[in-house]
């Protein structure tokens, strides 16, 4: 049963980042411009737009970015080529749903995947004040390799704070979790929860798999709106 949740909840946070990444796409607007040219130095935090988030990684100098990517392909095989490949959006989706990804190093050009790059935009939204540049590029500079991975607990935007500030942050997840709180106190949340439980009861029987969910749920949305 947590499993599910957790499923859906994941499920979730993909369709509603969709609208959040706009919202904070839009902040960062007014923060800063976007870097075209190589100016990068060592340990700076890049940004780029994906179509429903922002990836986050570290540059490490010599057009080399290190950066933190849900993928299936170490898992599978011990091969360094084929791990070293672009990763591909069958790769990473496998890699979100088994838990898996690797923290990898690639071209400035692979990482921002056609993108303009954000440079050290977190600077001034976060207002903390980063650590050495070197210190920055040695922290993921030891990261680099296959680590668990979680849609809401360790994801990019988590490693690339961590190296820069010392401390895990994912503002994505944050907005996340308050759309998450606002839709559990919108009673009509209780109302679809039931709605769709009982839509399972009747096309697939009544079962311990669909009658448990359906008075579950509800009460759960209830009891914590």
């Amino acid at each position: 049963m947590l499993d599910s949740l957790t499923y859906l909840l994941k499920k979730v946070f993909l369709l509603t980042n969709f609208t959040l990444f706009n919202i904070i796409s839009s902040e960062e607007d007014k923060c800063t411009d976007y870097c075209e040219g190589p100016s990068f130095q060592r340990g700076d935090l890049l940004e780029v737009p994906r179509t429903l988030f922002i990836h986050f990684g570290i540059y490490l100098g010599e057009n080399k970015v290190a950066h933190l990517m849900p993928d299936i392909m170490p898992v599978i095989t011990n091969d360094k080529c084929q791990i070293q490949k672009m990763v591909t959006n069958k790769r990473l989706l496998l890699g979100v749903l088994s838990k898996n990804a690797t923290i990898r190093v690639d071209t400035v050009e692979d990482f921002a995947y056609g993108s303009k790059i954000l440079l050290n935009n977190m600077d001034n939204i976060l207002k903390m004040q980063p650590l050495p540049n070197e210190e920055i590029a040695k922290r993921a500079e030891k990261l680099i390799g296959v680590i668990p991975y979680s849609l809401l607990w360790n994801n990019c935007e988590h490693f690339a704070t961590y190296c820069r500030y010392g401390s895990f942050v994912s503002l994505q997840t944050d907005k996340f979790c308050e759309s998450l709180k606002s839709m559990i106190r919108d009673q009509r949340s209780i109302l679809l929860s039931v709605f769709l439980g009982m839509l399972s009861i009747a096309y697939l029987g009544m079962a311990p798999s669909t009658a448990i969910p359906t008075v579950f749920i509800p009460f759960m949305l209830w009891m914590a709106g």
